[in-house]
């Protein structure tokens, strides 16, 4: 979403941080450059205003001209603004009232309401425990109420059965009364849009409001429609008062300037964001992450929760006793493979790790994307069992009926085993009983810890802190890695390609592509060459 804002902030801050004095003019250059920046991705005029001027009162002053680093500082009051603007605190659907809690969805028709209704009732009832039932109130939009009853089925929540001829004021009430009869949590109404806002659909939205008091009234903005979004923010919260705001398509390539605007325009959190068409693809919204990835510094944190929720703990730890014992077979490549496809595939898991965004083009002209996952996945499944215990026995022959299979060809079928020979080599190394392997494994299992994993079984030790090692001790270490297969050198730093906030400043391996909770595994395809 905030790509193109990404590259230029990037550019433009890159270029001042490089420096080791600034002046005034450079900073009021720089500043000049982030309003054309912000401009450019489709952020409110007079949002812009404020923005940079808030940003230029900090940025002149002595504190900033005569530190030991002013480039660094310019960025951090920077950072520092995009976070107020966007919201200090990330902030969740309040369901602190009286049950059942009232939850209002308003918005533009195909804004993407009715399916966020269904992925809110989800997530409240299978992280939270509660007990949802919804209504759809939309009687205009031919099977809007239809389209709810089956969204409903798919997530196994309740919804207020069907009855013809009511109005939604009437609909709104029966949910309310239904709510409270059938002992539910949260009552979510699912209110009717127009394609533009007018007068009828304001008084409809009012009427409804009076008749069920809710408690949350959360507008659903289309985060594609840029300018009008901040109008459509404007508009609602006067006529009806909203109390959130909830922004889709948040995976699409649009500018991301509506995001940014609508907070600071209405005042109102952005509680939530869609992140893609499936039911669970809803991601609570924290201002600081979203500012660290605009400014290219990844987002560790997003990483490591969505590397807890979908892996499975299980087979982490069998994971890590193959590793141990030195084993990695093309079985375990390939559940290697979907796992970073179900944590967002190359771009999703690129996008938040600290430096390498800026490596998505190289990655995607080398022919690095989710699609060759796809194609990695189908030359694994058109092997024999035998074959993908034992990948040695691949001969010509076998590698023939493997591409007629798979739809590839041996080059790719070549590139892949070379891929898993490089991977298994990396395990023996940690499953190793010397020095170097001890090491590894130090690393591998206070990473393990790191990530709430409970440590993987028989990878004891914490993670060193690298930032308290004196240069003959990361000149060891760095031996190790790369005796252990584990990429060329150490990453330089916090913020570079590899280097974990909070992890000790860096770890060894991660610049050329290892990934947490991925049994220790590099990015498939980018291991060392041979």
């Amino acid at each position: 979403m905030f790509e193109s804002l990404q590259e230029r902030l990037g550019t433009i801050l890159n270029g001042l941080t490089g420096r080791g004095a600034l002046s005034e003019a450079d900073v009021s250059a720089a500043l000049r450059e982030v309003r054309r920046a912000l401009i450019e991705a489709d952020v409110a005029l007079e949002v812009v205003r404020g923005f940079v001027e808030r940003v230029r009162e900090k940025a002149v002053g002595a504190a900033v001209l005569k530190s030991i680093k002013p480039g660094q500082m310019v960025v951090k009051i920077v950072h520092d603004e995009l976070v107020e603007m966007l919201g200090s605190e990330g902030r969740t659907i309040d369901l602190n009232a009286p049950a059942p809690v009232v939850v209002m969805m308003v918005g533009l028709q195909g804004s993407g309401k009715t399916t966020t209704t269904a992925k809110i009732a989800k997530r409240l009832a299978e992280r939270q425990g509660k007990k949802v039932l919804m209504a759809s109130l939309d009687t205009r939009r031919p099977a809007a109420q239809e389209q709810l009853r089956q969204l409903g089925e798919q997530v196994k929540v309740a919804t207020l059965p069907i009855i013809g001829g009511q109005s939604p004021v009437d609909i709104a009430k029966r949910a309310v009364q239904a709510g409270k009869l059938g002992g539910h949590d949260v009552v979510m109404l699912d209110t009717a849009g127009r394609t533009h806002i007018d007068e009828p659909l304001m008084a409809e939205m009012a009427e409804i409001k009076r008749a069920s008091d809710p408690h949350e009234i959360l507008l659903v903005a289309d985060s594609l429609t840029g300018q009008d979004a901040v109008n459509l923010a404007r508009n609602f919260d006067e006529r009806v008062g909203i109390t959130g705001l909830i922004l889709t398509r948040m995976d699409g390539d649009g500018r991301g300037g509506a995001a940014l605007s609508m907070r600071a325009v209405t005042g109102k959190p952005v509680k939530l964001i869609g992140t893609g068409e499936k039911m669970d693809a809803l991601e609570e919204f924290h201002p600081k992450r979203i500012a660290d990835r605009i400014l290219g510094m990844g987002d560790i944190v997003s990483l490591v929760e969505r590397a807890a929720e979908t892996i499975d703990a299980e087979k982490a730890a069998a994971m890590a006793k193959k590793m141990q014992a030195g084993k990695f077979d093309l079985n375990d490549l390939a559940d290697q493979l979907r796992q970073m496809q179900k944590m967002g595939g190359m771009g999703g898991i690129m996008g938040l790790m600290p430096g390498m965004g800026k490596m998505k083009d190289q990655l995607a002209a080398a022919g690095l994307d989710d699609r060759m996952f796809g194609r990695q996945l189908a030359i694994i499944s058109s092997m024999t069992k035998q074959e993908r215990a034992n990948p040695d026995i691949l001969k010509h022959s076998r590698k023939k009926r493997i591409a007629a299979g798979s739809g590839t060809d041996a080059a790719e079928i070549n590139k892949l085993l070379k891929m898993h020979r490089q991977m298994a080599d990396m395990m023996k190394a940690m499953g190793g009983k010397g020095k170097g392997g001890g090491m590894m494994r130090g690393l591998m299992g206070g990473l393990a810890n790191k990530m709430g994993l409970g440590g993987m079984p028989g990878m004891g030790g914490g993670l060193p802190d690298l930032s308290k090692m004196d240069p003959k001790q990361l000149e060891a270490l760095k031996k190790q890695a790369e005796a252990a297969g584990l990429g060329k050198g150490l990453p330089g730093g916090p913020g570079m390609p590899g280097s974990l906030p909070g992890l000790g400043g860096g770890l060894p391996g991660l610049g050329s592509g290892g990934l947490p909770g991925l049994g220790g595994g590099g990015l498939p395809g980018l291991g060392k060459k041979k």
